[in-house]
């Protein structure tokens, strides 16, 4: 709407000014008219073509017409695209053009010197070329500039778009992995305990009446178990919920925070570790198992996560035996070798006589020793025997 108005605007300007061109030149009125309206109308085309406008505005100089055309096309050009050499030749050119007409029509309708029609015809001539130039070189760059500014304000808002997806989805995966070590950590801490006192407590049940004794011991034994299975809940609840806040609200590292938590609380220095493997496999045997353990090599002190992760292997292993091969003959291994440790636990074909204690199996206890294991750099491999049992191997890193 604006170019169409400063076309209309310099449309009826040089039909204007085409009354005194037709005179001068001989022409009929109405052809000088005309010939200044469409000239002047030129003007609409200013930004799509910048270079034929100030070509028209300086092939109509010598018809003193075309003020507001030869302005804003220089105007136009100047703050356009256009290469920088073709904008300087252009201004040139019409500077040199208002010149020349000036000096020729001052020259004939004033009386006075060279000098003075010179240095007139001079200062017309910049004062009608550069500062059109010059204020469309500085909007030109001034949009350039801003357009580059935005252009970086539109990159940065899609690289922070970018980082809060990927912090989203790292906040996910830790929360996933959170759940995960806790699910692991209650199956570990619960499954062994819970499977002792299920086996005791179908002991105690058998021998309740015929040996009195007996019964008692198992008793006892039920009641050992639970407390020490609420023990270790307590120690691991409690270390979860004396997490440390971070200072700024920042799901990633909250979620961090909880994860170490989970992980302090299952590799503490009192948590299980490889001397009281004796224990666990005694628990066993109390529950009526039959258990051989073999130790080879020279022990030695390593990191309480590798400690407690050979623990949980052994101790789920054996879990498993409870649950799935009452009866059986269990032998548990642990090798202590250069740069690693090693622990197998190998269960013959059940007893034929045996029952089933009926025990509760989601089928999660061989996934969390494999990923216990994986996660420290290790090797695992469970599967059944050729003589009809099933093992479970595992070998860890201790560097």
């Amino acid at each position: 709407m604006g170019d169409v108005a400063l076309g209309g605007v310099s449309a009826v300007e040089c039909a204007w000014e085409g009354v005194a061109f037709a005179g001068e030149a001989g022409l009929p009125t109405a052809v000088g008219v005309l010939f200044g309206f469409v000239v002047g109308a030129t003007l609409v085309l200013r930004r799509r073509w910048p270079i034929a406008v100030v070509l028209v505005g300086i092939a109509v100089s010598p018809a003193a017409m075309g003020f507001l055309l030869a302005v804003v096309g220089m105007y136009t050009l100047a703050s356009s695209e256009v290469p920088r050499r073709i904008t300087a030749t252009l201004a040139s050119m019409s500077l040199a053009a208002t010149f020349v007409v000036m000096y020729l029509r001052t020259r004939g309708d004033v009386e006075a010197d060279t000098t003075l029609v010179v240095v007139l015809s001079g200062f017309v001539a910049v004062a009608l070329t550069v500062p059109p130039v010059l204020f469309g070189l500085y909007i030109g760059a001034r949009r350039r500039l801003m357009e580059s500014l935005q252009e970086r304000a539109d990159s940065l808002e899609r690289e922070l778009s970018l980082l809060a997806d990927r912090a989203e989805e790292r906040a996910e995966w830790a929360r996933t992995e959170e759940r995960t070590r806790i699910a692991r950590e209650m199956h570990d801490v619960v499954a062994h305990r819970v499977s002792l006192m299920v086996v005791h407590a179908a002991a105690l049940e058998a021998v309740a009446v015929k040996d009195p004794a007996r019964a008692a011991k198992n008793a006892a034994l039920v009641g050992d178990m639970g407390r020490q299975a609420l023990t270790e809940l307590r120690e691991m609840l409690g270390v979860l919920r004396a997490a440390p806040k971070p200072a700024v609200v920042d799901p990633v590292p909250a979620v961090a925070v909880a994860v170490a938590a989970v992980a302090f609380a299952g590799g503490a220095e009192d948590g299980p570790s490889l001397d009281a493997l004796e224990v666990l496999v005694g628990q066993s045997r109390a529950a009526g198992m039959t258990v051989e353990m073999l130790v080879h090599g020279q022990g030695a002190a390593y990191a309480a996560e590798v400690e407690q992760t050979a623990y949980r292997v052994v101790q789920e292993a054996l879990t498993n035996c409870h649950k799935h091969a009452p009866g059986a003959r269990v032998v548990v291994r642990l090798a202590h070798r250069s740069g690693e440790v090693a622990m197998q636990v190998e269960n013959g074909p059940c007893d034929g006589k045996a029952t089933e204690p009926g025990l509760p199996s989601g089928g999660n206890g061989l996934v969390g020793m494999r990923e216990r294991v994986l996660g420290l750099g290790g090797v695992f491999v469970s599967g059944p025997t050729d003589a009809g049992g099933f093992r479970v191997s595992a070998v860890l890193p201790t560097a």
